[in-house]
């Protein structure tokens, strides 16, 4: 086995008993296009091969590009790309398709922001089982009121459905990590999880709103005057009325309803102006 590159993150999966868990909860279809984001030394690949998907697999390290073109010699419905999934472009990248799944093991150390470029592909993407850092996969499926809730839940859950599919432990994976990784099913919805009247106002909200976890929602707004154009604490004061939100709240608690209803009304305020 080739080994790991620490600057890239890599744990490569090993044996077969977790590649085959994975895959068999992706449950590919024969013909249907998967992209593969870092396939390491193929453990997963070889599966969805094997299951008659067609692959396209992106791959940033050019030397598990030779290894794994050497070892995918004859087959025909795999597609290679050395390319940084960060700035990949998912959707020309399976086209004619129009529409694919996503299959990945993330390094954890990108795993956040290739999340959020995976998100904002959503419209090629229909689905994504990623396997990640426990506590990253806690965040993305918690409720309200966990200790884990926060703005990656809300990102993930205004476009997601989730669900925690099973953890893998440290041996696993060849160099072992410290740390639990954990597998998550998102499915892409077809409309966000709440209405909302402008994305914008209600992410940089989120962002304002979980800013200081430890303080109130008040405090938090009122230290967000310039991002959210509010002009004076009779502004916070009426939103979190007409809101129906007790102002010492914190975000943690909020739900995505209220968060939307929040941001709704600061935006039609700003509209208004």
């Amino acid at each position: 086995m080739m080994r790991a590159k620490r600057g890239l993150g890599q744990n490569f999966l090993v044996g077969t008993h977790y590649p085959k868990r994975i895959v068999d909860s992706v449950s590919p279809q024969p013909g249907e296009t998967i992209i593969e984001i870092g396939p390491g030394v193929g453990a997963l690949t070889n599966l969805l091969i094997q299951r008659g998907a067609r692959v396209v697999a992106i791959e940033i390290d050019r030397e598990l590009i030779r290894t794994l073109s050497e070892r995918f010699a004859e087959t025909a419905n795999l597609r290679l790309i050395e390319a940084d999934a960060l700035t990949s472009d998912f959707c020309r990248l399976i086209s004619p398709v129009v529409s694919a799944r996503v299959v990945a093991n993330l390094p954890y150390y990108v795993s956040t922001p290739v999340l959020a470029h995976l998100i904002e592909s959503r419209h090629c993407l229909s689905e994504m089982t990623l396997m990640l850092q426990r506590e990253v996969v806690d965040r993305i499926t918690s409720n309200p009121g966990g200790k884990e809730y926060g703005y990656l839940s809300v990102l993930v859950q205004f476009y997601c459905e989730t669900a925690k599919l099973f953890d893998v432990p440290p041996g696993a994976f060849r160099p072992s990590p410290k740390v639990y990784s954990s597998v998550v099913r998102l499915q892409v919805r077809p409309q966000p999880s709440v209405l909302v009247d402008d994305q914008g106002m209600f992410f940089e909200l989120t962002r304002v709103l979980f800013a200081q976890r430890r303080k109130t929602i008040f405090n938090n707004l009122r230290a967000g005057y310039g991002r959210l154009k509010i002009e004076n604490q009779q502004e916070i004061d009426r939103a979190l009325t007409v809101s129906s939100l007790d102002p010492r709240r914190r975000a943690e608690t909020l739900s995505i309803e209220e968060i939307a209803k929040l941001a709704n009304y600061f935006y039609n305020r700003v509209t208004i102006k």
